[in-house]
């Protein structure tokens, strides 16, 4: 054999030994498996929709190996889950259950599961629950729960609404290949509503949108994404999840109120049109975490009041010539997800070469705040006959200005021995990206308003009432301290 042969064998026996010792199975009835969640719980999925896959970790801590004779799904044939278990899938048709798996010690095994609930007839989310069992060697079943709750939904595909149409609460609709309004035609929606737009679907208006919620029951524009990216995050809580809502040249006279719009590509757009008639009324409303424009107002007539408009990759709002009035509005750019990213507000007038008057862009009571030092900017050709533009009583995050004119009981957040913004809004957290912009006691914000313009707005968004003869606070929420 030789001496290298010899040696060879004499270095690596103690290691077939040590595998053979591995090798061992135990069928003690007090060997069990141990499992990474004792539910695999799937988010609401919309009813005929797959979901997303779930992972279950199963892991022998024992040091000798479990073998596990089966692995079945309760509702057998029945059940609306699909399981892969280390790479056997069980398939229904054979009852759902599959045989012979080993877990060695001290090792582990992935398990995959999806599911696509039926539809239930019903407009309120349904519950279903199966569970996977594991039967081991010893005749030992250990048992993992799977649940999902499934929401049934109208399905639209490329829908165009021709003439009037009102939508009422219900089930939501999924929007795939966008929404489209056509001229002459007004789609109205009932509080309550909820549009679920797929990837790239958006709302396309030629006609005219009347969307009036309540505090209780928002009009709801979303992504049709109902699962999470990671355990912590879902995706309705990231940017761009869809298009977004654009009102086209021919779209006047458009009103939204508590509505809620939030993770798409870009908030609400709208195209250039007469400012001698109201395009765009935006009341008690949130336009949140947008991967665009929150709000782009191009050479039109818009009025907006008591409406926060926060976290978007570009400026929360552009205002670009025309005519826009902003009353108790809150404009907060903390994007979390890009270092580039927009203003809080950006004025203009002028626009790829080409001039747009700024007939009037007043902004009253409003806080505009965030991240960078300055966070109002824009392109403005000084031209006094058509450059019309003011601040009253307003927070402003931006270069203190010697226009007395312009700026008007202006309160200037400081850069400098400022609260965190932490201890400035009622939730700012970073690491789930979960906020509230809600005032807390130390905001720069209280108390900065002017009692003139309550009478627009007597309560703020949330229905708290604003002093009648004091300074209210700046924004669209007036402060009160949490319980």
């Amino acid at each position: 054999m030789g001496v290298f042969g010899a040696l060879w064998l004499a270095g690596f026996m103690p290691s077939f030994t040590a595998c053979d010792d591995a090798m061992s199975f135990t069928t003690s009835r007090g060997a069990l498996l141990q499992f990474s969640t004792d539910t695999v719980q799937f988010d609401t999925v919309i009813s005929t929709v797959g979901s997303s896959t779930r992972q279950l970790m199963v892991y022998n801590r024992n040091a000798e190996g479990l073998r596990i004779a089966s692995v079945r799904l309760h509702r057998g044939n029945g059940t609306p889950f699909r399981v892969n278990v280390d790479g056997t899938y069980l398939d229904p048709e054979a009852g759902a259950r599959a045989f012979g798996f080993e877990v060695r010690g001290g090792d582990s095994i992935r398990v995959f599961a999806e599911v696509t609930l039926p539809a239930s007839g019903q407009d309120e989310p349904v519950a279903l629950d199966d569970t996977l069992m594991f039967t081991l060697e010893s005749g030992v079943e250990q048992g993992v729960i799977l649940s999902a709750v499934g929401q049934d939904a109208y399905m639209w595909r490329g829908r165009v609404i021709a003439s009037d149409t009102l939508l009422e609460a219900g089930r939501p609709i999924v929007v795939y290949d966008s929404l489209s309004v056509a001229p002459g035609a007004t789609l109205s929606m009932a509080p309550g509503v909820e549009l679920y737009f797929h990837d790239g679907a958006s709302l396309w208006v030629d006609g005219r949108v009347v969307a009036e919620g309540t505090l209780e029951q928002p009009v709801v524009f979303r992504g049709d994404r109902t699962d999470r990216m990671f355990d912590y995050l879902p995706y309705d809580n990231t940017p761009s999840r869809w298009g977004g809502i654009r009102l086209r040249a021919s779209s006047v006279d458009n009103r939204f109120s508590y509505v809620d719009i939030h993770s798409a590509s870009y908030g609400i757009a709208c195209d250039s049109s007469s400012t001698t008639v109201t395009k765009l009324t935006l009341e008690n409303s949130v336009l949140h975490n947008i991967g665009g424009e929150g709000l782009g107002l191009y050479h039109c007539r818009a009025y907006v009041g008591n409406t926060q408009i926060s976290n978007t990759l570009g400026h929360c709002v552009a205002v670009v010539g025309g005519w826009a009035e902003f009353v108790h509005c809150t404009l907060a750019q903390f994007y979390p997800w890009d270092a580039g990213r927009g203003d809080a507000l950006y004025l203009a007038n002028q626009w790829l070469a080409m001039d747009y008057p700024l007939e009037h862009a007043h902004f009253r009571n409003c806080l505009v705040t965030g991240y960078a030092d300055d966070v109002m900017r824009g392109n403005l050709k000084d031209e006094p006959d058509t450059l019309d533009y003011c601040f009253a009583n307003c927070v402003l995050r931006t270069v203190e200005s010697a226009d007395t004119a312009r700026f008007v009981g202006v309160t200037y957040e400081p850069s400098a021995e400022e609260p965190s913004w932490e201890e400035q809004f009622r939730l700012f957290d970073t690491d789930n990206f979960l906020y509230d912009f809600r005032l807390d006691s130390l905001s720069a914000a209280r108390g900065k308003g002017a009692p003139e313009w309550v009478g627009n707005y007597p309560a703020d968004r949330y229905g708290i009432a604003r002093p009648a003869n004091e300074a209210p606070d700046a924004g669209c929420y007036e402060y009160v301290p949490e319980e």
